[in-house]
């Protein structure tokens, strides 16, 4: 006489022995088996496990709006914290006023706080989502040699926006206003306080906001967010700079919605690069003296800054054009910045003429011509890292083509 053949347990049976508890999972339990499904108190469905979870965490962890809006709640705090403290001690210590000249002492002071609160904000971040430092957009190939080039890049954009104004009578050179070992001084502090501002500007930036944003963001969002800028600069009336940001804004409009209706392969890369740089030209708008040309030319600067990090891998590049820009202007040619002049720059100059060619209050930045000199900054990195990343795309696109 065979044996009779053994009853099917339900999976929820065996759910309901494995974890000691009655199975969430909709299946029908076979009849007669004394294992049921729990209904709701309220008498309506099982809401699904987690849901709640899914609005704050993704495939990549917790979701990219989430991420930026705790960068930017940590880095407000770490800057108010610490920039208190060096305000009083530049007040008592360094004797200083807001409003007067730029000084390497305070402004090393300055920035130093802001790479410290950045490095603070990042490294929280980088616990919570589980990375590196490096993983925002500093993990890139040779970036000594990328570094390196955007020293050179920047120098030679902003001498030739200098040269131009020059060769157009908008600037005059005067005498040299330093001497001796104060040339070596005053370049030394002014290259520590532009690398620091490279850093955190950058590191901020197509940094940390440039790599969240890419991982999770659409047009809709990035055109939500650009609204809400608009809307607080509409709101605040902040002068005549803020026309510069809307013409960022209108600029990235059509091209971004454009590579969201045809779907293109990488488009969060392009929608984050539209938020970040005007977002950049934005934060510009708190500083005195700037027009909107200085504001636009902030704002699409940012724009070239992000194709660097594209076409490099990283953006070290970045870092170096804009130290090595604002030191140029600043220490070497001694041009108004933002409405502030240097103190202790090398050689010194006087806009002259209309401000719409010499840039008035805002130095160089505020000319028209700089929008020039940024069209051929970003043909230049383009030339150069362009054809070099199709080239190293094309093994990739043949190995996963094969």
């Amino acid at each position: 006489m065979e044996p009779e053949a053994p009853t099917p347990v339900p999976a929820a049976a065996i759910n309901q022995t494995i974890s000691g508890s009655p199975s969430l999972d909709p299946v029908a339990v076979s009849e007669g088996s004394s294992v049921v499904q729990p209904e709701d108190a309220g008498g309506g469905p099982t809401p699904k496990p987690h849901t709640v979870r899914r609005v704050f965490m993704g495939p990549d962890g917790l979701r990219a709006g989430w991420s930026a809006a705790l960068f930017a709640i940590l880095l407000v705090a770490f800057a108010v914290a610490l920039g208190t403290a060096v305000s009083a001690i530049a007040k008592y210590v360094l004797h200083t006023k807001p409003g007067e000249s730029l000084s390497a002492v305070s402004a090393i002071a300055g920035e130093g706080t802001g790479f410290l609160g950045l490095l603070a904000a990042a490294g929280i971040m980088a616990r919570i989502e589980r990375r590196r430092l490096l993983d925002y957009n500093l993990r890139g190939p040779r970036p000594g040699v990328h570094f390196a080039t955007g020293l050179a890049f920047g120098f030679a954009a902003l001498s030739a926006l200098v040269g131009a104004l020059e060769l157009g009578g908008w600037i005059h050179f005067g005498p040299v206003a330093l001497s001796g070992g104060q040339i070596v001084l005053y370049a030394v502090l002014w290259t520590i306080a532009f690398l620091l501002v490279g850093c955190v500007e950058e590191g901020m930036f197509r940094g940390y906001l440039q790599f969240t944003l890419t991982r999770g963001i659409n047009f809709w969002w990035a055109l939500g967010v650009i609204a809400c800028i608009c809307v607080d600069l509409l709101l605040r009336g902040k002068g005549n700079g803020v026309w510069g940001v809307y013409g960022m804004a209108l600029l990235g409009l059509l091209p971004c919605l454009w590579l969201h209706l045809s779907k293109a392969p990488g488009s969060g890369f392009w929608q984050a690069a539209w938020v970040t740089s005007t977002l950049f030209g934005f934060v510009h708008t708190g500083n005195n003296g700037e027009n909107w040309i200085g504001i636009f030319a902030a704002a699409a600067i940012g724009f070239v800054f992000c194709v660097s990090v594209r076409v490099t891998g990283s953006a070290w590049w970045a870092i170096g054009c804009h130290a090595s820009w604002d030191w140029a202007e600043t220490y070497f040619y001694g041009t108004a910045d933002s409405g502030l002049v240097a103190k202790g720059h090398l050689l010194t100059t006087t806009p002259a003429g209309a401000p719409f060619w010499s840039g008035g209050t805002d130095g160089p930045e505020g000319s028209v011509l700089v929008l020039g000199v940024i069209l051929l900054l970003l043909i230049a990195l383009l030339a150069m890292y362009g054809r070099r990343q199709a080239m190293a795309a094309e093994p990739a696109a043949a190995q996963a083509a094969g």
